[in-house]
């Protein structure tokens, strides 16, 4: 099981799941956590999701893998359930649509009144329910993996229910997928996880590449872009998370041209035509500008960047139930390149870092083909049951979802 925690650019909120239910805690501040909400209805909760700030949170149990509820927590009523064949492996939304994982499908729906638009049925083998769905406004792009043995990507635009491109990212399956608050950068990892890739979208231009890694293959467990799009983080099973700066690299100048460590840059680049493309590859790669160390490794746990106290932060959820909040100091020049580190317990580093213990009851979860034209079910598939318990979503409510705000 896994934790899920949820931040972007206008609220900060954390979504817990455990045996007993699910909880969602506001994230306005570093030194304590304030519980919104807390549910203990559900037991066994292995998904919830919020809509950004809003009323409405999307919860699924092991008790009933295959159905979906979505509640009105501040109402304290069920909006709407959904049961589907198969287990649910992954639920995202954003205020166009709603998307539900499956292992072998994905289905669609309208947010503002639950209908089911489209059903891709067949889709390559998907046991971990890997897939991402952007938050901007203006459109709502689903990326999920095009197959099972390598690592494809198919970026659907979910508004206009069509394919926009598949991407070839990586020699081995994907393991994480996440895009950026503005859509317009798609960052990826694979079971592999050595290397992250960053692409263009629409378009599916390679950006970036980092390496995270040489000497040992881990499981990334997460990728979040900061709201700015500035900085991506990626955890993993290992006690390490990294932070990784989005910048094209231009002509040098100045005392950057002076520095050893550009000097070395320089000369690896002009050497790495003359290398066998693997080489040359592994040698353009950027490092983690900077890392932080965890107190233990071995569990899976969510990162994600956010502004708290109109700082930067990286936190980090673990599966057992913890909250890391570490500050994140912007770096420049020489510092920069080499590397910031943040290590030992976070008690013992205020100035860098800070700690909440979640109380929890027992384990914590976190949070293109054959598809029908009509968004239904083709012959011989089950149709997703439903029942409306009080009427439609009304996201146009103010006071319920408020809109939400560029930083």
């Amino acid at each position: 099981m896994c934790v899920c925690a949820r931040a972007c650019v206008c609220c900060r909120s954390l979504a817990l799941g455990t045996k007993t239910g699910y909880k969602l805690f506001s994230l306005t501040m570093v030194e304590k956590l304030d519980c919104i909400h807390e549910s203990a209805e559900t037991p066994d909760v292995y998904i919830v999701e919020r809509l950004f700030s809003s009323s409405l949170v999307v919860v699924v149990s092991t008790a009933m893998p295959q159905r979906m509820n979505i509640y009105h927590f501040k109402k304290g009523t069920e909006i709407c359930n959904y049961s589907y064949p198969n287990n649910i492996l992954a639920v995202k939304l954003n205020r166009q649509r709603l998307m539900v994982c499956l292992e072998e499908s994905i289905y669609i729906h309208n947010i503002k009144d639950m209908k089911l638009l489209k059903t891709l049925l067949n889709t390559p083998s998907n046991p971990s329910g890997l897939c991402a769905l952007s938050t901007n406004h203006s459109n709502s792009y689903l990326a999920y993996p095009g197959s099972a043995t390598i690592g494809e990507i198919i970026v659907y635009d979910a508004n206009n229910l069509n394919t926009v491109t598949m991407i070839p990212a990586h020699d081995s399956p994907l393991a994480a997928l996440t895009f950026n608050t503005s859509a317009t950068k798609l960052a990826s990892a694979s079971e592999r996880g050595t290397v992250i890739r960053v692409f263009s979208i629409p378009e599916g231009q390679r950006l970036f590449e980092f390496r995270r890694g040489m000497k040992r293959y881990v499981n990334i467990s997460s990728l979040s872009f900061s709201p700015d799009g500035q900085f991506l983080c990626a955890s993993s099973n290992t006690e390490t998370v990294h932070i990784f700066k989005l910048e094209q690299l231009g002509p040098s100048g100045g005392d950057e041209a002076a520095t050893w460590t550009s000097y070395v840059g320089k000369m690896f680049s002009a050497a790495s035509s003359y290398f066998p493309a693997q080489v040359s590859g592994m040698m353009s790669q950027d490092r983690a500008f900077a890392t932080v160390h965890l107190l233990t490794s071995g569990q899976k746990n969510v990162c994600t960047l956010a502004m708290i106290q109109k700082l930067p932060r990286l936190l980090v959820a673990t599966a057992d139930g913890q909250l890391f909040i570490y500050n994140v100091d912007p770096l420049d020049g020489e510092t920069e390149s080499e590397g910031s580190e943040v290590t030992g317990p976070a008690q013992a580093c205020p100035s860098y870092a800070a700690t909440a213990a979640l109380p929890a009851s027992g384990p914590v979860t976190a949070t293109l083909t054959g598809y029908s034209e009509d968004g239904g079910a083709k012959k011989g598939e089950v149709i997703p049951e439903h029942e409306f318990a009080a009427g439609p979503v009304c996201l146009d409510d103010e006071n319920e979802f408020p809109p939400v705000k560029r930083g």
